[in-house]
């Protein structure tokens, strides 16, 4: 008999929101939105459950934001604070299990099938995270209990915030049952949509849909996405979850048109992604270029060598010589990035690439 694995999801609330309403006690009960200024294309990159309210979300254009919500408090990032945050968390996970899989700075499976707690129930365990999580970081948690990852995810978002939802074997189809189409791992708003016109508005009716109509929204995930409709997922929880790159781009006020200028900025963002790679003590095969015009246009640019690098002027100077492959300076510039893919560890390498020595820069994770 195969014994059913015990699987956590546990998510901050809100977390940047969280840290920046626990350091300052006047944003509290306050709709808060962490990140950049309406007034130069910024984005939200968290709100506050105050905010949310309002229909403030990551992601949304902070201009939108303020415009759906007047009061909103907006507080530029601090991503090294956040970091702490994040290190303090992922030790109380890591004393229980050594099978953590990060997803994010605030969030991570864990399997606690055997844990160093030796508890024998995985609520239990959720439990006692969070508890552990409120009384060291004086932050919230919600955590989700189920036999695999695509249900215990669903599970954490239930009851938020500090929320502890269980969906044991028996609870599985009574539990998919209750969700819209767009519970399921990867469904977006433009699949959801899809979805939704051929007639399937919950979850469980991408069991019965017809094969031409799902693969028509879903492509070839089709047989997968009808797995997850069953409450399958056979996925392991990875701890060493391969990094496939480091990167930082940035959206700019005014467009850029001087090539000098977008030369420059593209160089100040390549040097924080190499400052980035060298604190990973890692390596690089390929460096990308990513730019997006003022139409919205978006093209990406890259080239590969071999042995990967860590010299932070090689990455810089092949960073910029790929707007050689670009319109840039003929063309508005929005928005330029750089970003390294093909990692490997320094003690991984063979051959004469030298890591190059740590520097201060950026956090661009």
């Amino acid at each position: 008999m195969t014994t059913l694995r015990k699987i956590l999801h546990v998510d901050m609330d809100a977390f940047y929101a969280s840290v920046e309403q626990r350091d300052d006690p006047s944003l509290r009960g306050r709709p808060v939105a962490v990140g950049g200024s309406p007034d130069s294309r910024g984005v939200v990159a968290a709100a506050s459950y105050e905010a949310r309210k309002f229909g403030v979300r990551s992601a949304l254009p902070m201009s939108r934001a303020v415009r759906l919500c007047p009061e909103l408090v907006i507080v530029r990032p601090d991503f090294g604070k956040y970091g702490e945050v994040s290190r303090q968390v992922f030790t109380i996970f890591r004393e229980v299990t050594p099978l953590v899989e990060p997803l994010s700075l605030d969030e991570a499976y864990l399997d606690v099938t055997e844990n160093s707690w030796g508890e024998p129930l995985a609520v239990d365990v959720a439990r006692r995270i969070k508890a552990r999580i409120r009384e060291e970081t004086r932050l919230t948690a919600s955590a989700g209990v189920a036999p695999n990852k695509f249900l215990a995810k669903i599970a954490s978002g239930w009851k938020k915030p500090d929320g502890l939802t269980v969906i044991s074997p028996e609870r599985i189809e009574s539990f998919l049952a209750q969700q819209p189409v767009d519970a399921l791992w990867g469904v977006g708003p433009v699949t959801a949509r899809k979805l939704r016109a051929a007639g399937i508005e919950r979850l469980v009716d991408v069991r019965t849909c017809a094969d031409d109509v799902l693969r028509g929204a879903v492509g070839s995930w089709a047989d997968g996405l009808r797995e997850l409709a069953w409450g399958r997922d056979d996925r392991p929880v990875q701890p060493n979850h391969e990094r496939k790159s480091i990167g930082c781009e940035e959206t700019f006020a005014r467009d850029l048109l001087d090539v000098e200028r977008i030369r420059h900025e593209l160089e100040a963002l390549a040097r924080s992604t190499a400052a980035a790679l060298s604190r990973k003590r890692l390596l690089a095969r390929t460096v990308v270029l990513k730019l997006r015009y003022s139409n919205f246009e978006t093209i990406t640019r890259s080239e590969t060598r071999k042995p990967p690098t860590g010299s932070e002027e090689e990455i810089v100077a092949r960073t910029v010589a790929l707007l050689e492959k670009t319109e840039a300076g003929k063309r508005p510039v929005r928005l330029l990035g750089a970003s390294v893919h093909g990692l490997v560890a320094e003690s991984d390498a063979v051959g004469p690439a030298a890591p190059a020595p740590p520097q201060l820069g950026l956090p661009v994770e």
